[in-house]
């Protein structure tokens, strides 16, 4: 390591940790960010003690044989009870008590489950898709789903979580199960009643979730409503708070690759796409930002709530995996976000938000205009322009009805097809090269001094525009094709079209084709056998051998034939817990490969093109720009050696007449 890169390194820790310093938060947005969370925190112990305390006192109290002595003041058990509530509830207390009560809402493609208490979303199945076990599918675990609004109302934090909503009929008969019917769209809400002058609910004071599901869509409207209590609700920041928590069911094959696909997205107000580390069990990120959108996502479903017209003030997001938890089947991933919602004191407020409970599907997504779309990971810019043209090749075949194994088939010919003028090319010139390593061997032991070097390159150089042929060609379809391969990198395992569709033996294309479970884990590895990559690596094996046998000079690089070799077996690793589809299209690509290597040999007869190159010998060569560039550079070179070589003599003279004057 030389001194330059010594202090380009240097350099560039410098770079970073003055980056570092310079983004960190300054103390004053340190304290209020600590403070913030420790009230948040603190809300939640001191609400979860006061409704163990009080429900401790009213068991105390209804047992209690005098009431009035139990009571604290000489009131009735209910005024008693009231007091109690109110104590802990605030202005909600008449809301307390009751019992549980489910409505459901249900389009024909999912159907929500509400619930009273809280008034929030209780449960969530889509009717298209199923379990990898064909159990129906739920977007997440509803015995730990909460979904509260947190504000001070006087001097009591409320949380709505453990408050009794009223359902209320919109646009269909009081019934629990709610249908669209001949409507287009339904609504349906539940409203939370403060207290009037004698516990009672007031009618004319409370706050509605209005739920608006509408025909053919995963979208579902959601408006949070404040009716008369602008004196009520006080915030001085002007935000309330909104807590969101889910425990994500899991509905895949592979669990550890859903867990590894599954995270928060969130979109920054006019901003892009972000989202939070998969690869880490436990992160979190205080978000100071505008938001448009938060999404607790698994590896192809999501559950998103949008503003649709005022973005979230900020939000902090948490996602992990329990421990305690991690080895139940059902369980995949715990969700927190706290986001922060726009409050004005009116009369008549309204926060019109949405929820897409729903696929992680391109072309769904699309359709709404918000930027979901990007939580399928298609890749970069080039990459996703490639992979959004195979979606719409799968769409358009598959609506033909065929099999999507058929389908692959076809996408990868077309491929090769395409591919198949500049690959013919490649492997011409792979011919010439064989058919000229003599005489390139020839050149090579001709000029063999270090200072002939020029001499050589040139001599090479006109041996292959006589042949006809361009020494790095076979960089160009390498070129070509690395973008397509790594699109269908990104591609496959994220198609949401390929989960749960069969072809042969595989049942899930989405998946890894276990024909063979074993008994134990190999490292890098597995615990299965999937053939579709065991074929895919014994046909890439095949191809090396012929590659390499069939290079010119491949005896000369023996460590980069063992790479080559090594390379089969590392893909068999990687692609055996891989989506079957990769390794299907590989092992076609593999195969088609083969088929037209065969055509080429016999359409491309190198005896004939050592024949004309024979002839061709002896006949003026046209010099392209790029050879003269090369003959001058070459001529430059010799006139600089030619100049060192006469200085030298004369230097030399210098230094022994020195010597002989001393």
């Amino acid at each position: 390591m030389n001194k330059n890169t010594i202090i380009g390194y240097v350099l560039i820790i410098l770079l970073f940790l003055g980056w570092m310093w310079w983004m960190q938060p300054s103390e004053a947005e340190k304290q209020a960010q600590t403070a913030r969370q420790d009230s948040i925190r603190l809300a939640e112990i001191e609400k979860k003690d006061s409704l163990l305390a009080i429900e401790q006192r009213l068991k105390e109290i209804e047992g209690s044989e005098n009431v009035a002595e139990d009571a604290l003041d000489p009131l009735s058990s209910v005024s008693a009870r009231q007091q109690l509530l109110s104590g802990t509830f605030g202005i909600f207390s008449n809301a307390a008590d009751g019992e549980q009560d489910f409505f459901t809402l249900d389009n024909g493609l999912y159907s929500i489950t509400l619930t009273n208490k809280g008034g929030r979303v209780y449960n969530v199945e889509l009717h298209d898709y199923k379990r990898f076990d064909s159990l129906p599918l739920y977007l997440f675990d509803p015995a730990t789903a909460n979904f509260a609004l947190g504000f001070f109302a006087h001097d009591k934090m409320i949380a709505t979580d453990k408050l009794f909503f009223e359902p209320v009929w919109y646009d269909t008969p009081e019934n629990s199960l709610i249908t669209l019917g001949d409507a287009d769209s339904v609504r349906f809400g539940m409203r939370l009643h403060a207290n009037d002058d004698s516990f009672s609910a007031d009618k004319d004071k409370y706050i509605e979730f209005r739920y608006i599901m509408r025909r053919d869509e995963y979208m579902l409207g959601f408006d949070i409503s404040f009716h008369n209590m602008q004196r009520d609700i006080s915030s001085p920041s002007g935000s309330i708070n909104l807590t969101w928590k889910e425990d994500l069911n899991r509905n895949e094959q592979d669990l550890k690759g859903e867990r590894e696909k599954t995270t928060i997205y969130y979109k920054i107000h006019q901003d892009d796409v972000n989202l939070l580390s998969e690869t880490k069990e436990a992160v979190s990120e205080d978000l100071r930002s505008k938001l448009d959108w938060v999404s607790f996502k698994s590896r192809f479903f999501l559950s998103t709530i949008i503003s649709t017209n005022v973005p979230f003030e900020e939000a902090l997001i948490e996602t992990e995996v329990d421990s305690r938890r991690a080895e139940n089947g059902a369980y995949l991933q715990s969700m927190n976000a706290s986001i922060f919602l726009p409050w004005e004191a009116q009369s008549h407020y309204t926060i019109p938000l949405k929820f897409y409970f729903g696929p992680n599907k391109y072309n769904t997504l699309k359709e709404y205009d918000a930027g979901l779309e990007k939580q399928v990971p298609l890749g970069g810019w080039l990459i996703s322009w490639i992979n959004k043209g195979v979606i719409l090749l799968f769409d358009l075949m598959s609506s033909w009805g065929w099999n999507y194994g058929i389908i692959i088939l076809i996408l990868a010919t077309l491929i090769k097809l395409i591919l198949f003028p500049i690959a013919m090319k490649t492997y011409r010139s792979q011919a010439v090269m064989r058919v000229l390593k003599p005489e390139i061997d020839e050149i090579n032991e001709r000029y063999s001094k270090s200072e002939d070097a020029m001499k050589k390159q040139q001599a090479t150089m006109n041996l292959y525009k006589r042949a006809g042929i361009n020494p790095m060609g076979g960089c160009l379809p390498m070129l070509l094709q690395l973008p397509i391969l790594m699109a269908m990198f990104r591609f496959f395992p994220s198609s949401l079209e390929l989960r749960q569709q069969s072809f042969l033996w595989a049942t899930d294309l989405s998946s890894y084709d276990s024909i063979l479970n074993l008994p134990f884990n190999i490292p890098l590895y597995g615990d299965h056998v999937s053939l579709f990559s065991l074929l895919m690596a014994i046909s890439t094996l095949i191809y090396t051998r012929i590659s390499m046998k069939s290079a010119a000079g491949s005896n000369q690089m023996p460590g980069m034939k063992v790479m080559m070799y090594l390379m089969p077996i590392m893909f068999l690793g990687i692609f055996n817990n891989y989506a079957s589809a990769l390794s299907y299209y590989y092992l076609i690509i593999n195969l088609l490969t083969f088929a037209q290597m065969w055509l080429m040999r016999l359409v491309i007869n190198e005896d004939k093109i050592h024949q004309r190159i024979q002839e061709s010998k002896g006949k003026p060569v046209k010099k392209s720009k790029w050879m003269q560039r090369m003959e001058e550079a070459t001529k430059q070179q010799q006139k600089a050696v030619q100049q060192r070589s006469k200085q030298q003599p004369y230097k030399k003279d210098q230094s022994q007449n020195t010597k002989k004057k001393k």
